[in-house]
């Protein structure tokens, strides 16, 4: 039996302006530092055995504070990496809800794709591949997935046996964890979109 923990990288300053995708320097704020350090204390009493993280900089910076306080080492793993926006990177959300393949996008993600950019097919099937990989790799442990929002839904969309299209019904807040098991009966959602307290 796996257990998975995947979370969603902390706050960035371009956080509900600015589509990011995989644009490179783009880090944590302040304030998504402080979130993931309250992530990283929640995680303390988990019993984390191996870490993985998307390589783009919000993500490694959240592995990197998790890392810290577990003492574990950070393997990085471009099948964990955010979804390719194509030529919608970098642009604002109101200039992308004005392009001509949003409706199809917002809609129907089980058959659009981003502009020269993926699909949500082909981004699931690397997450769910690298899970299933990762759970003959570790078998009866936990392991700790740092990612993206788009990328947790596919997985927990595909745990749950959820159309693609549907996916947009799942919240993944920023900082938050959504923990799913493996075994031999199949895979089961344990808890989703967990969001530790901040520090008043």
């Amino acid at each position: 039996m796996t257990i998975f923990h995947l979370l969603r990288h902390g706050e960035h300053g371009l956080a509900g302006h600015v589509l990011v995708g995989r644009m490179p320097g783009v880090g944590l704020s302040e304030r998504g530092r402080v979130e993931v350090e309250a992530v990283a204390e929640r995680l303390a009493g988990a019993d984390i055995d191996a870490l993985y993280a998307s390589p783009l900089q919000r993500t490694r910076e959240t592995a990197e504070i998790i890392s810290r306080r577990l003492d574990l080492p950070i393997g990085f793993r471009h099948d964990l990496l955010e979804i390719d926006f194509g030529e919608w990177t970098g642009s604002t959300f109101d200039a992308i809800r004005s392009h001509p393949g949003w409706p199809l996008w917002s809609q129907y993600r089980s058959i659009a794709k981003v502009p020269g950019g993926e699909s949500m097919r082909q981004v699931q099937r690397r997450i769910v591949e690298a899970v299933m990989e990762l759970h003959h790799t570790h078998p009866d442990e936990n392991v700790l997935l740092v990612s993206h929002g788009d990328v947790i839904r596919a997985a927990l969309v595909f745990a749950l046996g959820m159309p693609l299209d549907l996916y947009s019904r799942l919240e993944i807040s920023l900082a938050s964890i959504s923990t799913i098991r493996i075994d031999g009966a199949g895979i089961r959602v344990l808890a989703f979109n967990e969001r530790p307290p901040l520090p008043r």
